[in-house]
């Protein structure tokens, strides 16, 4: 049976994709079962993907708060733009848990013209310069021209010294960081010049995604407890993370939650961040 992709292109459906990015849900078996039962009984060729992934994210939802927003952590993500501004502090934040130093867009001189920078991170005495490459459609991806546009930048900031962290910082390396996938040509290019690529898949074992789980460094756009507009007001306010809502109640009061909701959003948080 075929299936719709978001990019209007028509391909085989795959039952086993699905129960996968279920699973990683944290969902057991015998749910991920049930929704894949439910599902096929509505199936019919030609159907988007979308929709599927709706019905699946509402069963799920039924089932565990905390597992629908795992399962909706790339949509989640995509919530954290227009601009990207809020996916430039969000990569930030994955860094800092690394052990990083990090800024946000900042302006530095370079040696023919000066640059806004996303992210500059520093971890023991290395600067990297980080540029965040934000796509507001899940089908669009970076390709290799904008490593090559980049690396152009990093070659004008690297020789200089820099007011960052200290009085005389340099900048040794550089990161492309996507929300979305680089192209094959992309990744080819920026591997041979010398610069680190992450996207939401790149590399394999240690993408966005897998940082993520690893370090239960969850958006709060991901929570299913809360509103567009409450997510939009807790990013404003520079809650970034969902962990960061944790014992917190009086952000959740001040942006205008009862007391029960107060309640679900924080038991909601407590499972999906339980060792944050």
């Amino acid at each position: 049976m075929k299936v719709v992709k978001h990019s209007g292109n028509f391909v085989e459906f795959d039952p086993s994709k699905l129960k996968q990015s279920l699973l990683k849900s944290g969902a057991n078996q015998e749910v991920v079962e049930d929704i894949l039962k439910a599902i096929k009984k509505e199936m019919y060729d030609g159907m988007p993907t979308k929709q599927i992934y709706k019905m699946a994210f509402a069963m799920l939802k039924k089932a565990s708060n905390a597992h629908a927003a795992r399962y909706n952590l790339r949509d989640a993500i995509q919530m954290l733009g227009p601009a990207g501004f809020f996916f430039e502090k969000f990569i930030a934040r994955l860094f800092e848990a690394e052990g990083y130093q990090a800024k946000t867009n900042i302006t530095l001189q370079g040696k023919c013209v000066s640059h806004e920078i996303d992210v500059v991170i520093k971890r023991e005495e290395q600067i990297s310069m980080v540029e965040c490459k934000f796509h507001g459609g899940r089908d669009a991806v970076s390709d290799v021209k904008v490593p090559m546009y980049i690396l152009s930048r990093f070659n004008d900031l690297k020789d200089k010294k820099h007011h960052i962290f200290s009085g005389n910082d340099t900048i040794s390396n550089c990161w492309i960081v996507t929300n979305n996938r680089f192209t094959s040509d992309a990744t080819a290019f920026g591997n041979c010049s010398g610069l680190n690529m992450l996207s939401w898949d790149y590399p394999s074992h240690n993408n966005i995604g897998t940082k993520i789980d690893k370090d239960q460094l969850y958006p709060v756009t991901c929570l299913t407890t809360l509103t567009m507009a409450e997510k939009d007001k807790l990013l404003v306010l520079d809650v970034i993370l969902a962990h960061e809502l944790k014992n917190n109640s009086g952000i959740l009061e001040h942006i205008g939650l009862s007391p029960n909701r107060i309640k679900n959003v924080l038991k909601e948080v407590s499972v999906l961040c339980k060792n944050k």
